[in-house]
């Protein structure tokens, strides 16, 4: 199983969208994918209209000693797409780790996945706009990080912190973690400061995936209605943007699709 952390540390880039739409996209390819929903807000269990239906979640993963994970991981009414949900106890779960100086705090989503990694061939988690216990349990666990960012007077901010995260995990904890790029949100071709911040962080250093994801309006209704985008809209300038955008990290990851 391959994992990827979707993350920012700016909020109201499209990150639990990309997240759900990525995983939805490679289940929709026949991959087995699990989506783990690691941020507090639940927002990734929202869209898949499994936020909280009774159900142990990403707290459960966080604090349990041997999580059982047949109980925490959920079927979605998606084939091949699995979920990991959360919610705000995961707020009170990473206060419960920090404290915690019985075992160790890093390693607690890794063990959790490992359970079930020859279930599945993805994992993807969407990531809270944070740098805490379980974003840094998320980065230990994964094999690469995407990063989305729109294009605005703050794009950038938080970057370079969030890549010295990535960076110091690399160093420290997961010497296999790797940056596989950013790639812009909602973006609009034919405004002239959008077109030159795109360029701004081509030239920028990080890594960037050639795919941009293009503003479209269908974006707001697909999460009121609790679906993925492309269910919702397989046509829409977005739901092309992604497909592509799947293609590019399957060849980036060095997966091949089946």
């Amino acid at each position: 199983m391959k994992t990827v952390s979707i993350m920012n540390l700016k909020g109201g880039v499209g990150k639990t969208v990309s997240a759900v739409t990525i995983a939805y996209l490679l289940a929709e390819r026949e991959f087995r994918v699990l989506l783990v929903d690691n941020d507090k807000q639940g927002n990734a269990s929202k869209m898949l209209d499994m936020y909280r239906n009774g159900k142990p979640g990403m707290a459960y993963v966080m604090t349990e000693r041997l999580p059982v994970m047949a109980a925490v991981v959920q079927r979605t009414k998606y084939a091949k797409l699995d979920i990991i949900t959360a919610d705000m106890s995961l707020l009170t779960a990473n206060l419960t780790v920090q404290i915690d100086q019985q075992r160790p705090q890093h390693t607690r989503i890794k063990k959790a996945l490992d359970k079930v990694a020859g279930d599945y061939d993805f994992c993807v988690i969407d990531n809270a706009p944070d740098i805490n216990i379980s974003t840094a349990n998320a980065l230990y666990a994964s094999d690469f990080v995407m990063i989305p960012l729109t294009m605005d007077e703050f794009a950038m901010d938080g970057l370079a912190e969030l890549t010295e995260q990535i960076s110091a995990v690399q160093e420290e904890m997961n010497p296999n973690l790797r940056l596989l790029g950013c790639f812009v949100t909602r973006y609009v071709k034919r405004d002239e400061a959008e077109r030159s911040g795109l360029e701004y962080l081509k030239k920028s250093g990080y890594p960037v995936f050639e795919t941009v994801i293009r503003r479209t309006a269908k974006v707001v209704p697909a999460t009121f209605l609790r679906m993925p985008v492309p269910e919702y809209s397989e046509r829409c300038a977005a739901s092309v943007d992604y497909g592509k955008l799947v293609d590019e990290f399957l060849e980036r990851s060095g997966e091949h699709e089946q």
